[in-house]
């Protein structure tokens, strides 16, 4: 039925950019304030779809001003969105964005509706995971629904793609074996691999060691690094020299894309050479699923 289903967060994304980011206490003038489409679930929905993988989304928006948004950004994207689910008196997941002048970012999300995406809403939504060639999942709805997801496609026999993040502390071990890949950027691979020194190699094969069936870690400008279930050392992925205008929501097109290449059968290191180059397009404009490319953009 689909070749990427995406479990996960939809936040309306509240964006100003400014010419430095203000420390503790001080306050700084930005720019008129931007409001765009994103949450890391539907962030990857959306990337995927434009890539013309066959994408659903399953996710809880308000029924608000921002759940619309949300809404009408999917279907723009060509997301199915049968499965999005709106929460009667609920405000959408919001995520507050401030971008510096180097394209960086700093974020706070506040859940709303996403937090009530329940183990239920997995259940029943059962038989579409099972006509999913991959299921993509991220930590920005409850843990425990992550968990059924994981259960679900465990017993359909789904591939799991799964971007831990935020990233916890410790993650799950259920979730992590379930992982194929598990994809994380510089910072997760070191919180979650337990090396706080060492090169980005190590702590991919900390991790698959850890029991992720393999692993991606994300470099962004110098690409990634792609480590499969058989491999005696991870695939090196060269970056694509862009210039940055704003990097909100590149890890997430690099995900999506991702999913959207081994759901057609390509290799981990084929997919991920794929992302790279979607996700270095996506930096060279503003915005999240704004900034992402089409096949024929790419």
């Amino acid at each position: 039925m689909y070749d990427v289903l995406v479990v996960g967060s939809a936040n309306a994304d509240l964006t100003v950019r400014v010419d430095r980011r203000p420390g503790p206490g001080e306050t700084v003038l930005g720019t008129d304030l931007v409001e765009s489409a994103g949450g890391k679930g539907a962030n990857q929905a959306a990337a995927a779809a434009r890539l013309g993988a066959r994408t659903a989304l399953l996710a809880r928006v308000g029924d608000d001003a921002f759940g619309e948004l949300l809404l009408d950004a999917q279907r723009d994207a060509g997301t199915e969105l049968r499965h999005v689910l709106v929460e009667k008196g609920a405000r959408t997941g919001t995520a507050m964005i401030v971008v510096g002048p180097d394209g960086d970012n700093s974020i706070v999300v506040s859940p709303g509706a996403n937090a009530a995406l329940s183990p239920a809403d997995v259940t029943a939504a059962r038989e579409v995971i099972a006509a999913s060639a991959v299921l993509s999942l991220q930590l920005e709805v409850p843990e425990r629904t992550v968990r059924a997801a994981v259960a679900v496609a465990a017993e359909t026999g789904t591939r799991v793609v799964l971007n831990p993040s935020p990233a916890p502390e410790v993650l799950d071990p259920a979730l992590l074996a379930a992982a194929d890949p598990l994809v994380v950027n510089e910072h997760e691979a070191r919180r979650l691999s337990g090396l706080p020194d060492g090169d980005p190699g190590r702590r991919a094969a900390a991790l698959r060691d850890l029991g992720a069936r393999s692993v991606v870690v994300t470099l962004g400008a110098q690409g990634a690094l792609a480590l499969d279930a058989d491999a005696a050392e991870p695939a090196s992925v060269p970056g694509v020299e862009v210039e940055v205008v704003d990097t909100t929501g590149a890890g997430d097109a690099f995900t999506g894309a991702l999913a959207a290449r081994l759901a057609r059968g390509a290799s981990l290191a084929e997919a991920a050479r794929f992302a790279v180059r979607v996700g270095a397009a996506s930096v060279t404009r503003e915005g999240a699923q704004p900034s992402y490319p089409t096949a024929e953009e790419l």
